[in-house]
């Protein structure tokens, strides 16, 4: 199985401790498994915990050792495993192939393998070959070692909206956005570079780029690199969206497009595509996207469809589809894009 890691889901007994909690004896934390949580989380790889036990009891012992603020939504119950993976995966909107599960129990991993084949079981008797692991060792961007930080403001989001009295779009026009787009600059290539490795949902191409190459274009007079930002009244999304826009004289062709997952509940999904359509509008240019369907982006298609983007030729897997009708629609009244046109 291919692909970095990016959510780690941690059984405890005998685990991420030694001893079993509900024995009533006493656990103590295994050996470097604290330095091992918070390594991976510099490195912006999530982590959650799959344990059956008492939650109380394994909450109340997880802050003790100083490590509960480390696990995001934490299934703690005498459930189902499988399904306990599978509320992890749903309420980060993380794809199982990017989640794997550390547990010493050779059953557990067997199920778990056969009701998640997708997910990566690792034997809990070997944490301490967690950090040299491949795909526990991705590129680290300043982005990244915030990416814990950033979900636990977005379940402060989701509180709050589960609290508010009113529709969606009300609640959307009290989180002030600020949506930014800016051209790419050099410091921010590693977390472009990340963008076209990490994301998978809102992505025209899968294309991945490296930093050279992103650099490449960033310096090339034929092209347009830009990233975007977000950020509400509970704090910064980071940047979650990226662009590459080859320019001719009278034609732009979007090579790439994506945008982070995480910000696909914010209704901010077309604002990028948006601005771009009013950029290419204003330089009196006919406007293409090439685009390579998948089975994990078709929001994404959903996207250009939407924005009025028809299919005029095709290229091995490339679809090429132009934009019929060069007017952007409105952006949301609840959004605030800070660009330049």
């Amino acid at each position: 199985m291919s692909g970095n890691i990016k959510c780690l889901i941690w059984d405890l007994d005998n685990t991420l401790w030694d001893g079993i909690l509900s024995e009533g004896r006493g656990v103590e934390l295994r050996s470097r498994a604290q330095t091992i949580i918070k390594t991976l989380d510099e490195r912006g790889i999530v982590q959650s915990v799959a344990s059956r036990n008492h939650h109380q009891d394994a909450e109340r012992r997880l802050r003790e050792l100083g490590l509960w603020e480390y696990f995001l939504y934490p299934q703690i119950n005498w459930g189902s495993k499988v399904d306990s993976v599978r509320q992890v995966a749903e309420r980060l909107n993380i794809a199982l192939a990017a989640i794997a599960i550390v547990d010493d129990d050779p059953f557990e991993r067997a199920s778990i393998e056969h009701g998640l084949p997708e997910v990566t079981c690792l034997d809990g008797n070997r944490i301490e070959d967690l950090l040299s692991m491949p795909r526990l060792n991705p590129l680290v961007t300043a982005d990244s070692r915030q990416r814990r930080l950033m979900y636990q403001q977005d379940i402060v989001r989701q509180e709050n909206e589960q609290a508010f009295v009113g529709s969606e779009a009300d609640f959307l026009a009290t989180l002030g956005m600020r949506f930014a787009v800016f051209p790419a600059q050099e410091d921010d290539l590693l977390r472009a570079e990340e963008l076209t490795v990490r994301t998978h949902q809102l992505n025209s191409t899968g294309v991945s780029y490296c930093r050279e190459e992103l650099d490449a274009f960033r310096a090339s007079p034929n092209h347009l690199l830009l990233m975007a930002s977000l950020e509400d009244r509970f704090g910064e999304f980071g940047r979650i969206g990226l662009t590459l826009i080859e320019q001719k004289e009278r034609l732009w062709c979007i090579r790439l497009l994506l945008m982070s997952c995480r910000v696909m509940s914010r209704g901010v999904g077309s604002v990028f595509l948006n601005y771009i359509i009013s950029r290419a509008a204003r330089a009196g240019v006919t406007l293409q996207a090439e685009f390579v369907p998948n089975d994990r982006n078709r929001v994404m298609a959903v996207t250009y469809g939407f924005a009025g983007f028809r299919q005029v030729a095709q290229t091995g897997a490339s679809q090429i589809l132009e934009l019929s009708q060069p007017v952007a629609p409105p952006l949301p009244s609840y959004i605030r894009l800070d660009a330049p046109l």
